[in-house]
C-alpha cells in the first residue's frame, strides 16, 4: 500500500516568506533538517483535510481546504514507515490565519518563517 501524504507551503505574498520546521533530535529522519509542514493521511480523510490537519497540529496556523492549490507532486519509491512506497501532494496557501509556532516541540525544534527566495540563512541551520 503507498501511503498518502501532505505537505504545505505557507507562502506570505507580501513578504515573500514561507514557513518552515526545523526536524527535532527525536525526528525520526533528517534530524536538524529544515521542512515544510507535513503528514500522513488518515484512512478515508480527504487530502486537503489531512493538509489543514497537519498544518494546524504542526505550526497552530488555520488554512480552509479551498484555499490549498496543488504545487507539486512527489511519488517516493520508499520512506519511513513507507515501504511500499509514498505520494506527496504539496500544496500552496496564501491565505491563513495565525501566527506559527511550534505545536510540537517533541518532533520539532522550531518554527520559523524564512525567505521564499533566499533558502535557509546559514545562521537558521544550526540554530
Amino acid at each position: 500500500m503507498t501511503v498518502l501524504v501532505a505537505a504545505v507551503i505557507v507562502h506570505d505574498r507580501d513578504t515573500n516568506r514561507i514557513v518552515l520546521l526545523q526536524r527535532g533530535q527525536n525526528a525520526k529522519f533528517a534530524q536538524g533538517k529544515w521542512d515544510l509542514p507535513i503528514g500522513k493521511s488518515e484512512p478515508g480523510e480527504p487530502i486537503t483535510e489531512t493538509a489543514v490537519r497537519e498544518l494546524r497540529e504542526e505550526t497552530g496556523l488555520t488554512v480552509k481546504p479551498e484555499a490549498l492549490k496543488v504545487a507539486h507532486i512527489v511519488h517516493g519509491a520508499w520512506g519511513v514507515e513507507a515501504p511500499n512506497g509514498f505520494l506527496t501532494v504539496v500544496f500552496a496557501a496564501h491565505e491563513w490565519i495565525g501566527e506559527p509556532e511550534n505545536r510540537e516541540p517533541h518532533k520539532h525544534a522550531q518554527v520559523r518563517w524564512v525567505d521564499a527566495d533566499g533558502g535557509i540563512p546559514a545562521r537558521l541551520e544550526s540554530s
